[in-house]
């Protein structure tokens, strides 16, 4: 019940954000909007206000902002879409992944002046990091820590052999414990949020190519803050870094998608998502900062890209209009976006179908 109440409420930011961005930039370029949705459609609820329908829909994951003419009517009036300049319908479509940006960025802020959980790789870093943890990054499919039960965020303090316990203070000593224990069973000590536990677990002798014989990806991780002057531009530059390594994140999953046939990682939905926003809230707030700003960032780039019925691909026909001249045909782009939206709909259920497996 925690996780779906923390989830709920951290897409529901999200969407709003996103949705608020179109809504204000449509406003402000004089457009009339008719109706500003939390979900997709059946409605549920709504209610107008100064001409707008103010709107909560029955498929919760998502939402939307209809605005006069978008679809290439009213084209005469001069409060629809289609009747505004280039720019100033350009500005509206790409709002929402603007307004994701500027989300993440205010959340880093915050986090950067509260203190956010970072890895500690160098002397710098270390010399300012307090509350240092040797924390579980990945787990990987089917090793002997998914087995054991061992979760990402999940601080290892101890490792036991025959009864005795070896502290653990950075990653090599996990790594040289590991190395002289391949194949027999030993314990993990494990703090995840408040709770201490004990997990068995059995290593293996030989494990896969890129995989460790407990199959985990761990860093010494410390909490960095700074004054609130620095953290303003601290969370535009962070919002920055995160937005080029989840462009290249995505690169990279795509390019193997196409070579190798293969995806680099697992991909998760609404569930996984959910699962994740969970974890990190019960883990603390600063770790709940930062994975919403991920999320944000992560919308923003997959909004931005330019496939058919998200704001990318939007932008792109109106480009393409642009160049031509002259408007699309109304059937032809209606049936793009149609399609494009039926894709991301079967994508969204497939991987939820895969996060209920992985979850049972």
């Amino acid at each position: 019940m925690f996780t779906a109440i923390i989830f709920l409420i951290v897409i529901s930011i999200l969407i709003f954000v996103h949705e608020a961005g179109h809504f204000f930039a449509a406003r402000k370029a004089g457009m009339k909007v008719e109706e500003f949705g939390f979900g997709f459609p059946p409605r549920l609820w709504g209610f107008k206000r100064k001409g707008t329908i103010y709107s909560i829909n029955w498929i919760p994951f998502g939402g939307f902002v209809r605005i006069k003419g978008e679809d290439g009517d009213d084209r005469s009036e001069p409060d629809s879409f289609t009747a505004k300049g280039f720019w100033s319908r350009l500005g509206v479509i790409l709002a929402g992944v603007l307004m994701n940006f500027i989300l993440a960025a205010v959340l880093l802020m915050l986090g950067n002046a509260l203190g956010l959980r970072i890895g500690v790789f160098d002397e710098a870093v270390a010399s300012r990091a307090r509350d240092l943890k040797v924390q579980v990054l990945e787990v990987s499919a089917d090793s002997p820590a998914q087995t054991a039960g061992l979760q990402v965020l999940d601080e290892i303090k101890g490792l036991k052999s025959n009864g005795k316990l070896q502290s653990v203070l950075a990653p090599k000593d996990v790594q040289d414990f590991v190395g002289a224990h391949k194949g027999e069973e030993v314990s993990v000590v494990v703090r995840r949020g408040n709770q201490e536990t004990e997990l068995p677990i059995t290593l293996r002798k030989d494990p896969p190519a890129g995989q460790g014989s407990m199959g985990i990806s761990m860093a010494l991780t410390g909490v960095v803050s700074y004054p609130w002057y620095e953290s303003l531009w601290r969370g535009v530059e962070d919002a920055f870094s995160l937005t080029v390594a989840t462009v290249n994140g995505y690169w990279m999953l795509i390019k193997t998608l196409v070579t190798e046939g293969h995806l680099l990682a697992e991909v998760s939905g609404p569930i996984g998502i959910a699962r994740l926003t969970g974890q990190a809230a019960q883990v603390g707030i600063p770790y709940l900062i930062q994975f919403v700003a991920m999320i944000s960032v992560n919308l923003a780039v997959l909004n931005a890209v330019p496939f058919p019925a998200l704001d990318g691909g939007r932008a792109l026909l109106l480009i393409i209009e642009k160049f031509r001249g002259a408007p699309l045909n109304r059937k032809v782009e209606g049936t793009i976006n149609a399609v494009g939206f039926l894709a991301l709909i079967a994508l969204m259920v497939f991987i939820t179908a895969k996060d209920i497996g992985r979850f049972f």
